[in-house]
């Protein structure tokens, strides 16, 4: 299965030192393959370009690592990034965003809990 990765699930677990691959094998009960959606990496190359401190290193570490780690890239047709998230029918979804949990009824979604561990609700 498909998780997507939301940008701000990224770089929750970037800023709290989260081992994603081995959480993702103890939460997941089933293969899986990491995606993110083209606009995800659009908002990150923004914050590299004009956030401060913490936040532009964080970004520049994530798009680092989907580099590295081959994640792959989703193209979409939506503007927003959650539009687009939504609209990705058939993956389970990486996030902390509440709006956009509350759009994916009846889908997985992983999440960071206590800073620490993810969970699959």
């Amino acid at each position: 299965m498909k998780i997507t990765i939301d940008t701000n699930f990224l770089m929750s677990i970037l800023t709290y030192k989260v081992d994603l691959y081995s959480e993702l094998d103890r939460v997941c009960d089933f293969k899986y393959e990491l995606a993110v959606i083209d606009k995800t990496i659009d908002e990150l190359k923004k914050i590299q370009e004009v956030g401060k401190g913490k936040d532009k290193r964080t970004a520049k570490l994530a798009l680092d690592i989907i580099r590295a780690k081959g994640i792959k890239q989703i193209l979409s047709k939506e503007e927003n990034v959650d539009d687009a998230i939504v609209a990705e029918k058939n993956s389970a979804v990486a996030t902390n965003d509440r709006d956009l949990i509350a759009r994916l009824k009846g889908r997985k979604i992983i999440r960071l809990r206590a800073k620490r561990y993810l969970m699959i609700q």
